[in-house]
Order: C-alpha cells, then sequence, then structure tokens
C-alpha cells in the first residue's frame, strides 16, 4: 500500500486478466473467528409488545403445554422439576421455564476448534457464519441436479474451510446418500475434523450417532477437556407445533450432559405448523424454545444452549414454504429481541430461497434474509451458503454467490470507521475545492482496502465483460468454486489421532448392520 503505487509506470504489468486471476485462485484460509458487531440492533417490538408475547408464550406452556414424546427420562426431569405431567403432555407453571433458563443458561459461551486459532465464541455482540445443512441434494452447473455423495460433502467443508467469512464448518452441509443413514454420521463428522480445523456441527438423528460425535470429538480433544468445555454444536429442532420427539430429545440429553452446545429451533412453516400471524408465531416460538432450553438446564445447568428460530411462511394456493418474504423477516426480528431478553444467544437466518436454480429470486429470497438476520442481531447464522430449493438442494455456485453477500455483510456489522484515518481530514485539506481524490496520499494509501471487491459481480464496460467471455454471476462462480478446490491444501492434522478416528469409525461401523434408517 505504498503511497507512489497509483503513479507507478508499472501499475499494469501482467494485465488486467493475471491480476483477476492471481485474487480469484489466491489460497487463503484466514479468517477471523467471529464478526464483531459495531452497529446498533434492528427491532420492530416495543417494551410493552415484547412483554404481551411472553406472558402469552407462558399462557401457552401453562394452559396448553409441551408434549414430551416417548422419553421417560424427560417426563421424569420435568415432573421433579414441579411441571405438571399429564401422560405425555407437560404444563409449566408461569415463569419456570423462565426462570431455569435464565438461572444457568450462559449468555455466551466458547466453542473451540482443534485449531486454537479457530476457536470462536457464541452470543454477545458476536455473529458466526456457517454453511447451509441438512439438503439431500446437490447442484452445479455441469452436472445439474443430483442425489449428494460424500465426495460432495467433503467438497463443501473444504470450500467451507476456505471461506474467511465462514467461521464455522457447520453440520450435514449435504446428506451423503451414497451411504448408509445409521453410518453416515462418522464419515461426515471425521470429514469435518480431517478436512477442516473450524469448529463444527455433531449428529442429531439418533442418541447413539449423538455419542458417537462426542467420542470422536474426545479422540481429538481429550476426555477431561470435553467434560470442561464446549467443541461441538448441535441443532436440536422441535417438532412444531409444542411437541419434542424422542430422537431429539435423546440427542439433546446426549450433548447437555457432555457440556456440549444444542441450537433449539422451533422448524416452522406458518399458517401450517403455527398461526398465519407473526405475532402468533412469535408466541408459539418462544413457548417451544423456551421448553427446550429450559429441558438442556435440567439435564446439566451451566450446559450452553442457543434459542433458535427458522420460520417461513407458505404459500396458501400450493402449501409449499416460501422465503424471503416480509413476515418470516418479522418474525426473524421479534424473535432476536425476545431472545435478548432471555440472555441467551440467538440462531437465525441465511442464505434462503425457494428458487431452484441460481437466478435472480434466488439473490432476492437471500438477501432479503441475510440482510434481516445480520440487522436483527443473529449470533449463530446456520443455512449461511449454498441454499437452494428450500434446501433441498446445495449448489455449488450459489455457495460462492452467498460467500460473497456475507463478506458485504461483516463489512456492515463492523460500522463505520472514526479513527483519525477514517475520517480522513488529510485528504479533505489535501484535496480542497474543485479537484479530485484519486491521486490524494490518502487514496493512493487505502485504495487496496477502501472498497469491497467482490469475486463474483462484474463492474466493467459491456466491452470488457465481452472480451472476458460473457459470463453471467453463475458461471463465475463455477469457475471460482473449481479454482478453490484446485487450491485446496488440508489443514494438518496429528497422525495419531487421524489413526485412532479411523479406527474407531471401523470398530463402530463393523459392530452393526448397514440400514437405511
Amino acid at each position: 500500500m505504498g503511497t507512489g503505487m497509483g503513479r507507478s509506470t508499472n501499475r499494469r504489468a501482467g494485465g488486467r486478466a493475471s491480476r483477476i486471476a492471481a485474487r480469484r485462485s489466491a489460497v487463503s484460509v484466514e479468517t477471523e473467528t467471529y464478526i464483531s458487531r459495531r452497529i446498533p440492533y434492528s427491532g420492530v417490538l416495543n417494551e410493552e409488545a415484547l412483554e404481551l408475547i411472553e406472558h402469552n408464550a407462558d399462557t401457552v406452556l401453562e394452559e396448553i403445554g409441551i408434549e414430551f414424546r416417548d422419553s421417560p427420562d424427560a417426563l421424569a426431569l420435568w415432573r421433579e422439576a414441579g411441571a405438571d405431567v399429564d401422560g405425555e403432555r407437560v404444563r409449566f407453571p408461569r415463569g419456570l421455564c423462565r426462570n431455569l433458563i435464565q438461572a444457568t443458561a450462559p449468555a455466551e459461551f466458547t466453542q473451540h476448534a482443534r485449531n486454537p486459532a479457530r476457536t470462536t465464541i457464541i452470543g454477545g455482540d458476536r455473529t458466526v457464519l456457517a454453511p447451509a445443512y441438512g439438503s439431500p441434494f446437490v447442484r452445479d452447473l455441469d452436472q445439474g441436479r443430483r442425489y449428494a455423495t460424500i465426495e460432495d460433502f467433503k467438497n463443501f467443508v473444504k470450500l467451507t474451510y476456505m471461506s474467511p467469512s465462514l467461521h464455522h464448518s457447520g453440520g450435514t452441509v449435504c446428506e451423503p446418500v451414497d451411504l448408509p443413514v445409521n453410518k453416515r454420521h462418522f464419515d461426515m463428522i471425521y470429514s469435518h475434523i480431517k478436512y477442516s480445523d473450524k469448529p463444527f456441527m455433531g449428529s442429531v438423528t439418533h442418541p447413539e450417532r449423538a455419542q458417537d460425535t462426542v467420542e470422536m470429538a474426545r479422540i481429538v480433544f481429550g476426555e477431561d477437556f470435553i467434560d470442561q468445555n464446549t467443541v461441538v454444536t448441535s441443532l436440536i429442532n422441535a417438532n412444531s407445533p409444542m411437541t419434542f420427539d424422542a430422537t431429539m430429545l435423546g440427542a439433546a440429553k446426549v450433548y447437555a450432559e457432555n457440556n456440549q452446545a444444542t441450537v433449539i429451533s422451533p422448524f416452522i412453516l406458518a399458517g401450517a405448523m403455527s398461526p398465519v400471524t407473526v405475532a402468533g408465531t412469535l408466541i408459539q416460538v418462544l413457548a417451544e424454545a423456551m421448553a427446550g432450553m429450559a429441558y438442556t438446564q435440567l439435564v446439566r445447568p451451566g450446559a450452553p444452549v442457543v434459542f433458535g428460530t427458522f420460520a417461513s411462511s407458505i404459500s396458501m394456493q400450493s402449501g409449499a414454504p416460501t422465503f424471503g418474504t416480509p413476515e418470516p423477516a418479522l418474525v426473524l426480528y421479534g424473535a432476536a429481541e425476545l431472545a435478548r431478553r432471555l440472555k441467551v444467544p440467538f440462531r437465525s437466518g441465511g442464505g434462503l430461497c425457494a428458487s431452484k436454480i441460481t437466478d435472480a429470486q434466488a439473490a432476492y429470497e437471500s438477501s432479503n434474509t441475510l440482510q434481516a438476520a445480520a440487522m436483527a442481531g443473529v449470533n449463530f447464522m446456520l443455512h449461511t451458503a449454498g441454499w437452494l430449493e428450500g434446501g433441498l438442494v446445495m449448489s455449488y455456485e450459489k455457495f460462492m454467490m452467498d460467500v460473497d453477500q456475507v463478506n458485504m455483510i461483516a463489512i456492515l456489522l463492523k460500522g463505520i470507521d472514526l479513527s483519525e484515518n477514517g475520517l480522513a481530514m488529510d485528504a479533505l485539506r489535501e484535496v480542497g475545492p474543485g479537484a479530485h481524490f484519486l491521486g490524494a496520499s490518502h487514496t493512493q494509501a487505502n485504495f487496496e482496502r477502501a472498497f469491497y471487491r467482490s469475486t463474483i459481480a462484474d463492474n466493467n464496460s459491456f466491452e470488457q465483460w465481452a472480451e472476458d467471455g460473457s459470463l453471467d454471476a453463475s458461471q463465475r462462480a463455477n469457475l471460482l468454486w473449481k479454482e478453490k478446490l484446485a487450491s485446496y491444501e488440508p489443514p494438518p492434522l496429528d497422525d495419531a489421532v487421524d489413526e485412532a478416528l479411523l479406527a474407531f469409525m471401523a470398530q463402530r461401523k463393523s459392530s452393526f448392520p448397514d440400514q437405511n434408517y
């Protein structure tokens, strides 16, 4: 960034194309471990409205209750805590769930990565970004839509590792359907550990799979470390409306009793799984989330827990989920405010869309959710990158396009630089009236980092764009993900740890037959 850089006679040496290629193909795994928010939160509810929603959520918990299905252990814990247990229906004295959460649930927690430089903190004024989760299909421009494989899974782990704006490796970034359902979690967890050194999420599809995740984490981090520190965050969905099933409860219990974090997220398609109104949905979301979070505190007081919400609207014509519409954004804003009042971290957001391809619909819908999540104050953003087709598809091109967008969101959240350099008084004095700032010393010293340079967008003239191949955004993203994977280099992993992981996986896989459920 020398002050004379802009005046060099050799500034175009190598040509524009070579400079672009160098920027695009550069291997970079440098990353901040979270975004430190320096702008105010945006909200949609005043104090009276928030109190009204909280009152009604307590009424739901007290009068209607929550079902904890096929889980005698959970029912016993609630009975001991003073709740009214009628069969599998649990009704809660007013304020019980809130009191349990606020008494012991941490306002923020550290999730350790196997590389300490990647360790992150979830909560407070921080935003942690993770890729999309759970898609059985993948898509790219070359092969179209197809079932995901373990190779696709590894590819997305690698791309996430190489994306500085993604602080977290995520969990089931896509479902490797070429592996048995009851054994694929081993390969997914191993891939997160082997091909990345960022924090990751665990399996929740069966309590035993959650326990396998914990055991593999113990091999990496050490048994004593695991008991006192959080190294796994996992997604626990309520089976809305007002139900938790045995699978989710069992997985939540395993993680909580091992001091590992859970994200308690009601999964709601408003109009089908909650009322059609924003306020009604918020009441239900808060009631379900509080019941789930309080349960983790009964299992182990102090276990890290995150208030999550996933709420979309539905088409009243087809019943299909819709994304990027105003009502889910309002739910997101409201839930974020409610989470802050509970003093727990908040999860929501992501690049959500219903589009089948990376078109204008995908861009608009994703942007609407990403921006709302950023402004509302999401602490853990799942589904940040790659989401297509209502979550059925993980797209290689959409992944790169979303990463480009959240690079910009990170800059937005950091706010305005008011340092001496940011105020730029020396530039104003140097240039004065009627001149321009292009040759000013301040401009020359700052131009490399002054404005965000998109890796996807084309801002050139029509003629230059045509000369470069007349590529659209998807085509440019296609080239970019291939360049990234071609330049991937794995982070170091201790040979003894790797061997121990492989041995554990081999032993466990051989101990029971393959099943696709």
